[in-house]
């Protein structure tokens, strides 16, 4: 009785719980069981048990079942305070989903006890700005039977190992290397890539930069030594000192979700035809820079979902009619209803028709909000690289889109026949 008045001590004392319980056995003629009574108490009270796909709900309890998938064993740490503790964790599952379950302390002795195939009822938390694992409060094992397998989209781990593994992927889409603070006051660089492989697509974070140097999007890669993040939503990994990123020639083919399979989380990839496009819109972001943001609206010739392309993803060239791919974007309720999917940091915006090709580009560089184009009075291109405004330059490098990735770049000297053909485009603009 104890493990169901977790659920409802903010309602009622103790006290008044436990009579509700008696006085539903005794509604019931004997015919339920204690913990069943309080089961029906409980939901009487507006707490039911919910299904994992509802975990992401905004309640700040929940209570369900689940089968176990996997688990780690109980794991010896050293709190701040300089106490010990102890933690371990399940991943279980139902017909809707699966989540992690965090065992702290006493809590995390019980696991000793507990089988891959268990089905348990638990009453837990989420950690603050997680909705991916559950804090366990109470937990005990249940009689009921739970069919489940791991879903399709990606959405959570499919265990629980931190195991270092080797991955033939396609290499999907590199950012920039960007630099980071260590905790001990040092920099260092950092990559994010999206890979894809049969069974779907991955966020990686290279912490050696230089394990992609020189390949190219959609570039086939034997990579070596990637730690999975299992903390992560949908698949993750990271690479470092120990790892390697080598070029083959194998075939691998990223399956894409149809949209009608598209539900409020999750991770999926996508391609279809632009039925709508809204111009960019600038923001500030929390950290006082200038960003962009750009409202789609994607067709696969049966359905439609809304993609949220976020930053510089968000200034490429997009046009009704156009065909695009869309990995690895996080699926979220949208704030007028339906599904959105969110194509940001750890996500790949791509239009098929445009492919990399090398290029050398002589334009005057304008900063613009939030980015940097080059500009030579009749083409404009989004360029990488801390350039001086206004200068004219030469640049050598990939085009990719609408983007130049500038591997050389130098001043040169403004032409009058090139400063004519600017002004006319300029002209024409306004």
């Amino acid at each position: 009785m104890l493990f169901h008045y977790a659920l409802v001590d903010d309602l009622i004392s103790k006290e008044e719980f436990e009579r509700r319980v008696e006085t539903k056995i005794e509604e019931c003629g004997d015919l339920v069981d204690e913990p069943t009574a309080a089961m029906l108490v409980v939901g009487e009270l507006g707490r039911q048990h919910v299904k994992i796909k509802e975990l992401a709900g905004k309640s700040s309890l929940f209570s369900f079942f689940g089968k176990v998938m996997d688990k780690t064993e109980p794991k010896e740490f050293d709190r701040k305070d300089g106490e010990r503790g102890w933690v371990a964790t399940l991943l279980v599952g139902d017909g809707t989903g699966t989540t992690r379950v965090v065992l702290w302390d006493e809590k995390a002795g019980a696991a000793g006890d507990i089988a891959v195939g268990d089905v348990l009822e638990i009453i837990g938390r989420h950690p603050q700005k997680s909705t991916t694992e559950i804090y366990a409060l109470a937990l005990r094992k249940a009689s009921c039977e739970i069919t489940c397998s791991l879903p399709a989209n990606g959405s959570v781990a499919e265990s629980l190992s931190t195991d270092p593994v080797d991955l033939d992927a396609i290499l999907i889409a590199c950012e920039e290397p960007r630099t980071f603070n260590r905790r001990d006051g040092t920099t260092g660089e950092m990559m994010e890539a999206v890979i894809g492989d049969t069974r779907g697509t991955a966020r990686l974070i290279a912490w050696v930069p230089d394990l992609f140097m020189n390949i190219l999007p959609n570039t086939p890669v034997h990579i070596t030594g990637a730690k999975p993040d299992r903390r992560s939503t949908g698949r993750a990994y990271s690479l470092d000192e120990k790892s390697s990123v080598a070029v083959t020639d194998q075939e691998i083919t990223v399956p894409f979700t149809p949209i009608s399979s598209v539900s409020e989380e999750g991770v999926y990839s996508i391609q279809g035809d632009v039925k709508e496009v809204k111009e960019p819109r600038s923001f500030t972001s929390r950290n006082g820079s200038v960003s962009w943001v750009r409202n789609i609206l994607v067709s696969d010739g049966k359905d439609d979902v809304k993609v949220v392309v976020w930053g510089e993803k968000a200034l490429l060239p997009v046009q009704p009619g156009d065909q695009i791919e869309v990995y690895h974007a996080t699926a979220r309720p949208g704030r007028f209803g339906g599904i959105e999917l969110s194509v940001g940091r750890g996500s790949s915006f791509h239009v098929p028709k445009e492919e990399s090709r090398p290029i050398v580009f002589e334009g005057t560089i304008i900063a613009g909000q939030g980015c940097t184009f080059i500009d030579n009075g009749t083409q404009r291109y989004l360029i990488d690289g801390d350039l001086p405004h206004g200068v004219e330059m030469q640049v050598t490098g990939i085009l990719s889109g609408n983007r130049i990735i500038a591997e050389f770049s130098q001043p040169v000297d403004l032409k009058a026949e090139t400063l004519l053909v600017q002004i006319r485009g300029f002209i024409e603009e306004l």
